[in-house]
């Protein structure tokens, strides 16, 4: 019969490591450190092949070993072996270094883009309000002078129907009556519905 050839480490240490993670389950400090000896250097190359940095491997690395202290009650020996488990949250936690870093470079991204155009509210309500300017003063010439000089008047410089009609010498019912002319036909003329 041949003797069956296992690629990596030697499998009688499995089991030793299983009973250590149980003892770190209950708090063994001395079995933590074993299991450090034990997996790091497979956790580094985990970590190193998914990374491809020295400097953020190494701390993922130290980031699963606290997290294989702090969550070593929860392995269980009837879902897989304990190095896999190791090794599965090694990956698990590199992977999510790396998305963690895409999300905050699209975000700084994002957010350099957003520094560099100008508030899109602030531009709309300039260009709308340049437009109907444009749009009013178009309309007003339409106007005839006095239907021109008394809404000036009125709605430029705030004057009463009174203060148009002195200014403009003219009776207050002429004034009231250009003044309501000018006014529909500026509504008119811009388009506004009653």
């Amino acid at each position: 019969m041949k003797e069956a050839v296992h690629i990596g480490r030697n499998p009688s240490v499995e089991p030793d490591l299983q009973e250590l993670v149980g003892r770190v389950a209950l708090g063994d400090e001395e079995a933590f450190a074993r299991v450090y000896d034990t997996v790091v250097g497979s956790v580094m190359g985990v970590v190193r092949a998914v990374l491809r940095d020295h400097a953020q491997s190494e701390e993922v690395v130290q980031e699963v070993l606290v997290e294989v202290w702090r969550t070593a009650p929860r392995y269980r020996s009837d879902r897989g072996t304990a190095v896999n488990w190791i090794l599965t949250l090694a990956h698990r936690r590199a992977v999510d270094r790396i998305r963690s870093a895409d999300a905050a470079a699209a975000r700084d991204h994002k957010a350099a883009l957003l520094d560099r155009l100008p508030e899109y509210d602030e531009v709309a309500e300039h260009v709308e309000a340049r437009l109907e300017r444009e749009q009013v003063r178009r309309c007003l010439r339409t106007l005839t002078e006095i239907q021109s000089q008394a809404v000036t008047l009125a709605y430029y410089r705030g004057l009463t129907y009174r203060q148009v009609a002195e200014a403009l010498a003219l009776p207050l019912g002429t004034v009231k009556t250009r003044l309501r002319d000018g006014l529909i036909r500026l509504r008119d003329c811009l388009g506004v519905t009653a």
